[in-house]
């Protein structure tokens, strides 16, 4: 079992349920949603080019999936975020964007949100004790040596390495896309997801993503409101 800190807004707000028809998968009950055919791309293309982001579920990451430490257990890893939650104070991401980051997809911040850093930075200390040491085999896979100096240390003490000064909000929409299949998919996703880009996104809870084993779906065990 991995448990992972993400973000991802209530299970009815209306982001939720266009991410979730987008990627053909419900994260908070677990199920499969139809996604449906949208020219150019046909059901086939739709479903490969979501597959990666689909068995994660849509969210940003702030404490990415780690094994509980010894002496650690699910309830009071619940319960040190129903505190954090109660303390952190509901804040906007100001406007919405979409964007390319390498060879997929995401929503990101339109503009830098120095509060949305505090936060993430928040999460990764917060909740460093309950997470067990990277095995050798899982440090092998987030490849070091193609990591930046910075990056592998925060690997080393983090656990990953895409936090604090590295750190860069996302929320997934793809996975790797060849260039010819990118430019057909980005007027779709702008389509998909025009009555929220350019808009502010209030990051307004804090969800616990569990994966019963490795290479299952991800599925959202707890989501908690922050504070108003």
């Amino acid at each position: 079992m991995r448990y992972a800190l993400y973000f991802t807004p209530a299970q009815d707000d209306p982001l939720t349920v266009a991410a979730a028809r987008w990627l053909g998968r419900d994260a908070f009950s677990g199920g499969l949603v139809a996604q449906g055919e949208e020219a150019p791309l046909s059901l086939e293309t739709l479903r490969e080019a979501t597959a990666e982001p689909r068995r994660y579920g849509f969210h940003a990451t702030l404490k990415a999936p780690f094994a509980l430490a010894d002496g650690a257990s699910p309830a009071g890893l619940i319960d040190a975020m129903a505190a954090f939650a109660a303390e952190t104070r509901i804040f906007d991401i100001p406007a919405l964007s979409l964007g390319r980051i390498g060879a997929f997809f995401a929503l990101v911040p339109g503009a830098p949100c120095p509060p949305l850093r505090e936060f993430a930075a928040d999460c990764v200390r917060r909740f460093e004790p309950f997470r067990a040491p990277l095995a050798e085999a899982d440090i092998a896979r987030r490849r070091p040596e193609r990591l930046t100096p910075a990056q592998r240390e925060h690997l080393a003490v983090w656990g990953y390495p895409y936090v604090m000064d590295e750190f860069r909000f996302h929320m997934t929409l793809s996975g790797p896309l060849e260039p010819a299949l990118a430019d057909a998919v980005e007027p779709v996703l702008k389509s998909r997801f025009a009555g929220f880009l350019g808009k502010p996104l209030p990051v307004s809870g804090l969800a616990l993503f569990v994966e019963p084993e490795r290479g299952a779906p991800f599925t959202v065990h707890t989501w908690l409101p922050l504070a108003a």
